[in-house]
Parts: structure tokens; C-alpha cells; sequence
């Protein structure tokens, strides 16, 4: 640990993962403040990392200079005049494991995250199920640390403080005299999405309390939806398409409460110290993807009692028969109550 002064960290995607890496890298900052971190990603996650002193971010470019097997080459190059001492692989895919090898061979120690397949099997699979927690990815990617030399506590963690709307936000939002409810009602997999009717329940009940809400999403397709979610609402406010990414991340961080599936705007805006409530279909919170710092009362999930082979996936990639309306399960008036609780 005593030479190790230059820490390499890999994780190119995907939004949610990426943002599951901050807490975990803004603890090691503040714990090890004379050790510099350089984090490779992809140049759209950059603001992920703002505000973090000690870490530098190389922006990968797979599209061209670091595409392929000579592109990785490249990036192996291209890393190695920035002095690395030691490799953390948060991500453990064919990319990093070339990058992280080529330093391991050039005698750099390395190390990579164990993303607990076998535990998540148990968890998901269909007979002789195993319904436990498994271990959390920012635990996982503490001991990719720890097999470094550097043992983090999680419980030291200071979020940053609510952003300082720009201009360009202010006048999508206005000013803040009331509460704010963000609302990010897609993800990935439809088996991980809210039912938009009910979603439109949930909407109805929340706005008849004077709360202002933002609808998060991004494509064509899902703004459209957005915008019949909306209604002729005045406190209700679509974002989607109207901000970049770091704007984005100033509101979010000024939101009272945000209500999201089990996808990335869940672990943005656990990353900033935020309130979250997940909604969980198909997928389960115990499969370590519960966003960082909540608890679990608020993750909300499907009845197992109805369906009792839940959760059937980890990613929410599988299809189980007559598993389509899980989610249904789940009623808006307990997704309200939720919310009014922790504003």
C-alpha cells in the first residue's frame, strides 16, 4: 500500500453502474486523501465525478482511438505515461480484463470485482431458490480496494451538498417553494417498469398535494409518454430532452424525493445524498443493487406471496411466464404514502 500512490480505476458503463462507483470512490478520497485516482469511464459520465479532489478522469474513446483490440492496445499506452502504480477493475468485462493485464504483466499489482454470479443465481433461479441478500456491489468493490491495501469504510461518506442551479435550469423549474418529487418512471427492461397507468395514479395523488414534479427519461419514445403523463398539469414538469447531463445532476440534487425504478436515476440520486424510492418487478433490491444509503422500506417490491419465484432476474432480462404483471402487485397508494413519508 506505501508505493501505492496512482490508482487506475475501470468501470465504462453502464449509467447506473457507473454511478454506483462514487460513493465508493468519494470514501476512498476522503480516507486516503494523498493517494490520486485516475477513473476511465466514458466521456458522457464525467460529471459523475465532479467535486472529487483527488480523482482525474480519462475519458475512453471506443469509438475510434481505443476501439478494438489495437484500440485497447492504444488505451493500455495511452494509460501508462500517467504513472499507474496499481489497477481497480470495478467493471471485470473482456475490455477491462485486457487493460488490467497488461499492467499486472508490466508488474503493476491488480485487482477486479467479483460480481458474485453464484450468489446471484441462488438468489433468481426458479427451484431450490435462495431468497438472502447477497453481498452489495459497493461492498464488492470495497474489496477490490481491499485487496490493494486499502480498506474502505462506507459509513464515511460526506455527500455533496444540494448543486447550485444554473440559470438554465431555473427557468424549467422556477424557484423552490415547495416540495420536489423527481420521477424517473423507466428502465432498461419493461419487466423493471411501473405500469404507466398506475404511474399516472401515482401522479394524480401527488400533485392534488401541491407538490412540483419532474419527470425524468430521455428518447423520443419515452418523452412522448412523459408528456401524456404530464397531462394539462402546471406543477408537473418534463426535463427529459431539455437538459444536459450535469444540468441534470444540479436538479436531482435539489429534489426532496426521488421515485425511480430499479435503474440509473435510482443510483444518481442516491450518489448525491438524496431520498430514493424504488419500485422492483422482476428484479429484487437483495441482489445488491439497492441504491447506496437507502433503506430498505423503500424499496418497494412485487408481492412474493402471489408470485413466489421473484425476483426472476437480476438485470430484469428474463421472461418468466405469467410473471408479466408482477408489478401490478404494487399499489399507488402505497407508492404515495411512501413518498409523503419521507418528504
Amino acid at each position: 500500500m506505501g508505493n501505492i500512490k496512482h490508482i487506475l480505476v475501470i468501470r465504462l458503463s453502464a449509467m447506473g453502474d457507473v454511478a454506483m462507483t462514487v460513493p465508493v470512490l468519494r470514501a476512498f478520497s476522503l480516507q486516503y486523501p494523498e493517494v490520486k485516482i485516475t477513473v476511465v469511464s466514458r466521456p458522457f459520465f464525467k460529471p459523475f465525478f465532479n467535486g472529487i479532489d483527488t480523482i482525474n478522469f480519462f475519458a475512453v474513446d471506443l469509438n475510434k482511438r481505443h476501439k478494438g483490440m489495437i484500440g485497447l492496445v492504444r488505451l493500455y499506452n495511452d494509460l501508462k505515461k500517467l504513472n499507474i502504480d496499481a489497477v481497480a477493475d470495478l467493471h471485470n468485462v473482456l475490455r477491462s480484463k485486457v487493460i488490467r493485464g497488461l499492467f499486472a504483466v508490466s508488474g503493476k499489482k491488480a485487482a477486479f470485482t467479483d460480481k458474485g454470479r453464484t450468489d446471484k443465481k441462488a438468489l433468481t433461479r426458479t427451484k431450490n431458490k435462495v431468497f438472502a441478500p447477497v453481498k452489495s456491489m459497493f461492498e464488492r468493490h470495497c474489496n477490490t480496494f481491499a485487496q490493494l491495501g486499502f480498506s474502505i469504510d462506507l459509513s464515511q461518506n460526506n455527500f455533496p451538498g444540494k448543486i447550485t442551479l444554473s440559470q438554465e435550469v431555473i427557468e424549467i423549474t422556477g424557484d423552490k417553494n415547495q416540495k420536489w418529487i423527481g420521477i424517473a418512471p423507466f428502465a432498461q427492461y419493461e419487466s423493471k417498469v411501473y405500469p404507466l397507468d398506475l404511474m399516472q395514479v401515482v401522479i394524480d395523488g401527488l400533485t392534488a398535494s401541491g407538490n412540483k414534479i419532474f419527470l425524468f427519461g430521455g428518447g423520443k419514445e419515452e418523452i412522448q409518454k412523459l408528456n401524456q403523463l404530464k397531462k394539462e398539469y402546471q406543477n408537473v414538469i418534463v426535463v427529459a430532452g431539455r437538459i444536459k447531463l450535469q444540468q441534470e445532476l444540479e436538479l436531482i440534487s435539489n429534489l426532496d424525493v426521488m421515485l425511480s425504478m430499479d435503474s440509473g436515476n435510482a443510483h444518481i440520486a442516491a450518489m448525491l445524498g438524496v431520498k430514493v424510492i424504488t419500485l422492483w418487478g422482476a428484479t429484487h433490491p437483495y441482489a445488491g443493487f439497492k441504491p447506496f444509503n437507502q433503506p430498505f422500506e423503500n424499496c418497494i417490491t412485487a408481492d412474493r406471496d402471489k408470485y413466489p419465484l421473484l425476483p426472476t432476474s437480476v438485470y430484469g432480462n428474463k421472461k418468466v411466464e405469467g410473471y408479466d404483471d408482477v408489478m401490478r402487485t404494487i399499489l399507488p397508494a402505497t407508492v404515495i404514502e411512501k413518498i409523503n413519508s419521507n418528504l
